[in-house]
């Protein structure tokens, strides 16, 4: 089941790679050519199967991209295993084997990769095209990229000495209408709520943004009473007392200067006129996650008690405003000096437009993220694959027993990735896979498979660029996953 899964697959891999149409029991239908969305929509029951697609899945959640790769890899690996296994090769030894060439190959790819600089664009353009290479944005992937790279270099920060980019700090707010090369980068937050009044401004230059995780409320009581009150100027006496704490609070806010409050708790509507008659614009009951990102954007903090608040507290802006998209009325906080959150606005003219656009949207967000992180890339077009292949094969020379049948069949496993490039842009794999090999001979390393064509070429002259922690873990993935499978001599059912 698990050689069936990758089989699946392989007909998606590479620009040329076709789309799946994802049918749920509703009938509702998504065309992908996203690798963990098409595996997160099967209906696997077989536990090995299950082993490779959870593989797959713990890829896209590290990398971002490369499920593909683990899953069709494997598969690939299981299929020579088997292979062996009919001539009398115990798993044990196919295990052991796989394991050696995959610690080689981890090696010998460090040796290969290439050193960049974590904030040269150049590189980082050419990385997320090639992870939208087989997407549907592909026809624009140049635009896409610049906006991708922008977004990431944004959120990036030095900890510890180290380059992090947290990809939970890219907002991606999607918006049906328009085209998609109406996409756009905020450089700060798109909330997707309104002005809490309709006298509020819908738009607020310079803008001062109190933070606050506390209402502009009278505080309840929690709990079910009876207040009584014998005379009317009682409850006047009440109803004044509450107007006047409500215009306290609202008073601290003008006080420190703020223009924009973004709470994420209610705002008494009493409250709600106070602040639109002091020119204030509101903003109530956003989630925490917002919150979140609405910090780092404008270099705020969050405030727990009206009372305490100050004006360093406050974030800033170039312009908060109330915009209408659609049916939709949206808050942009936008022009935020330094921001570490961000928002890519994805417009299009279908929702399974917007959804695939986003999918490919994240790989590109991660593949990215990687390189910032660990600046070192690989030529794509399994460029690397067939190298490593080759160097292996050398390698299992050294071997006299069953391993050496091992680590050869791991060889011819990683050519499975350039092949099927070759296969699935319209070419001969034979043929493109005994160039490539003869190009490697004569120390040509950086070639491999254009997947437009299915030609063999140096594909640094193509501009396909993968980074190198991408590819480790795809292959480790892959021959841990195979390895596991391999070891399995039984299915038991457990008993109710």
């Amino acid at each position: 089941m698990a050689k069936v899964i990758a089989e699946s697959l392989k007909s998606s891999l590479g620009p040329m790679g076709r789309d799946k149409a994802l049918v749920d029991e509703n009938g509702f239908v998504t065309i992908t050519n996203d690798g963990a969305t098409i595996l997160d929509n099967m209906e696997i029951d077989h536990p090995a199967a299950k082993i490779l697609i959870e593989a797959a899945k713990t890829q896209d959640r590290e990398m971002g991209d490369g499920t593909k790769t683990v899953v069709v890899l494997a598969g690939r690996l299981l299929e020579k295993a088997e292979d062996l296994i009919k001539k009398g090769v115990h798993p044990t030894t196919i295990i052991d084997g796989y394991s050696l060439s995959a610690k080689k190959a981890l090696q010998l790819l460090e040796d290969m990769a290439m050193p960049v600089k974590a904030d040269d664009r150049k590189i980082l353009k050419k990385i997320a095209a090639t992870a939208m290479a087989s997407k549907l944005l592909t026809g624009n992937k140049e635009f896409f990229a610049n906006i991708i790279v922008d977004a990431v270099l944004h959120v990036t920060q030095m900890v510890g000495g180290k380059r992090e980019a947290d990809p939970e700090n890219i907002k991606m707010q999607k918006k049906l209408g328009g085209t998609l090369l109406e996409t756009k980068l905020i450089r700060g937050i798109i909330l997707e709520k309104e002005a809490v009044h309709t006298e509020m401004p819908k738009e607020i230059k310079k803008a001062k943004i109190a933070i606050l995780n506390c209402p502009l409320e009278v505080e309840t009581i929690e709990f079910d009473t009876k207040i009584h009150f014998d005379k009317m100027d009682e409850l006047k006496d009440w109803l004044d007392e509450e107007k006047a704490m409500l215009k306290k609070m609202v008073k601290k806010v003008a006080s420190v200067g703020a223009n924009v409050v973004i709470s994420q708790e209610g705002i008494d509507e009493l409250a709600q006129y106070y602040l639109s008659k002091k020119g204030i614009l509101a903003v109530q009951r956003i989630t925490s996650s917002d919150l979140s990102k609405v910090v780092k954007a404008t270099n705020g903090r969050i405030v727990t008690d009206i009372m305490d608040l100050r004006p360093n507290d406050l974030g800033a802006a170039e312009i908060v405003k109330e915009e209408k998209i659609g049916s939709d009325k949206l808050i942009f906080i936008e022009g935020c000096k330094n921001p570490l959150a961000v928002t890519v606005l994805i417009r299009g003219g279908a929702e399974r437009i917007l959804e695939e656009a986003e999918r490919s949207l994240h790989d590109a967000i991660f593949v990215v993220k990687d390189v910032i992180e660990n600046p070192r890339v690989l030529v794509g077009g399994g460029a690397p694959e067939i190298e490593v292949a080759r160097r292996l094969r050398n390698y299992s020379t050294r071997f006299r027993g069953k391993e050496q049948l091992a680590i050869a069949n791991f060889a011819e496993a990683l050519e499975i990735l350039p092949m099927t490039l070759a296969e699935n842009a319209g070419g001969d794999p034979i043929d493109a896979i005994v160039q490539c090999r003869s190009r490697h001979g004569k120390d040509e390393h950086w070639v491999g498979i254009d997947g437009e064509s299915g030609e063999a070429k140096d594909m640094r002259s193509c501009a396909i660029y993968e980074p190198l922690a991408v590819k480790m873990q795809a292959i480790k993935s892959a021959s841990e996953t195979a390895s596991m499978i391999l070891k399995i001599d039984n299915v038991i059912a457990e008993s109710e």
